[in-house]
C-alpha cells in the first residue's frame, strides 16, 4: 500500500493507496476535546466536508495522488462528473460536496472523522471542481 508522505503544499494531509480507493488522513491541529470542530465531516457515501483552511493542502494532496500509477491505472476515462459544486456553510466555515466518499453505511449527516476513502475513478472531478472553488472564492 503505497503512502504519499505530506508535502509542504500538502500541509497536514497524508494519503495511502489502497487498491481504487485513496484514504486521505488529516491530522487535528490540536489534540483536545476540540478537534472535531477541525476534522474533515464526511456522510458516509453522500458527501465530504473540509474547513476552508484545509483546502489548499487536500487540492495539493488529490495532485500528488494524481501523479501516481495507481491513479492512472485506476481511473476510468469518460466518467462524468461525480461531485457536486462546492457550498459553503458560512456559520461553521466549512465547504461541503455531494459525491462518492466513503462507504454508504446508512447513517444520516456529517460526521468528523481522522480519515476517509476516495475511488481513484472520482479524483479529478473533485480536484477540478475544489480548484475552481478555492480560485473563485
Amino acid at each position: 500500500m503505497p503512502v504519499i508522505c505530506p508535502t509542504r503544499a500538502m500541509e497536514r494531509w497524508t494519503v495511502r493507496i489502497d487498491g481504487a480507493e485513496a484514504v486521505f488522513s488529516c491530522a487535528p491541529l490540536v489534540e483536545d476535546h476540540t478537534a472535531a470542530r477541525a476534522l474533515p465531516r464526511v456522510w458516509a457515501g453522500r458527501g465530504l466536508g473540509v474547513a476552508d483552511v484545509d483546502l489548499p493542502g487536500l487540492i495539493a494532496a488529490l495532485g500528488e495522488v494524481m501523479k501516481t500509477p495507481a491513479y492512472w491505472h485506476g481511473r476510468t476515462p469518460g466518467t462524468g462528473a461525480a461531485w457536486s459544486e462546492p457550498r459553503r456553510d458560512p456559520e461553521d466555515g466549512f465547504v461541503y460536496l455531494s459525491g462518492p466518499c466513503g462507504d454508504d453505511t446508512g447513517g444520516a449527516g456529517y460526521r468528523p472523522v481522522y480519515s476517509f476513502a476516495i475511488g481513484v475513478a472520482t479524483l479529478r472531478d473533485l480536484r477540478i471542481r475544489l480548484t475552481a472553488y478555492h480560485h473563485g472564492t
